[in-house]
């Protein structure tokens, strides 16, 4: 009886998902490097009236930026490291948006108003923030591109005069191992001079 074998699936080439956290992580580092060129690095935690295409920055937020940029570069190498990137992402930027809208005063009370405001947050960046978290679910959860791999064909030959022609063999051996000489393989005796016993 012949083995059955089942196609496997494998993820095939560059993920859509390493594409896009690669772009992400480049326009992460991008955003937050020039926004150390706009604060420097003096009053780190502190209220600065910098911004960078119309957001708030610090030398904080700039740095998380600079480091969630480099980790997501080292993440895009694979199409799961990717998808934690996404997880990530969403993480970092949905506990911003949260935490900016309650300094803002959209959300009425806020549990963590000791902690002032380090990251210099107002109510643009929490729209980049509600942005850059929905960015990271798609990442996170973008479909992957799949290859379907068969099997290896294999040779096979059929008993002659047998019905079942289900019934395998042993593959012939390949013309390397064959016998050098100008017969076909049928030819097992050895020719003798005529005259000659046999």
């Amino acid at each position: 009886m012949a083995r059955v074998q089942r196609a496997r699936i494998r993820t095939a080439g560059l993920q859509p998902a390493q594409v896009l956290a690669g772009l992400s992580s480049l326009a992460f580092l991008v955003f937050g490097i020039v926004g150390f060129t706009r604060t420097g690095f003096a009053d780190f935690a502190g209220r600065s009236d910098a911004t960078v295409l119309g957001f708030s920055v610090n030398p904080l937020y700039n740095l998380g930026f600079v480091l969630l940029g480099a980790i997501g570069l080292l993440l895009t190498f694979g199409s799961g490291r990717s998808r934690v990137f996404g997880f990530l992402t969403f993480v970092a930027f949905g506990v911003l948006f949260v935490w900016g809208l309650m300094i803002t005063g959209t959300v009425s009370t806020n549990p963590v108003s000791q902690a002032g405001n380090p990251f210099n947050l107002n109510g643009p960046d929490n729209w980049l923030h509600l942005g850059l978290a929905a960015l990271g679910l798609v990442i996170a959860f973008l479909p992957a591109r799949h290859k379907v791999l068969l099997p290896e064909d294999e040779e096979e030959t059929v008993v002659a005069g047998r019905a079942d022609s289900a019934t395998a063999v042993e593959p012939l051996p390949d013309d390397s191992r064959r016998p050098k000489h100008g017969k076909g393989p049928t030819v097992a005796r050895e020719e003798r001079p005529p005259g000659l016993a046999h």
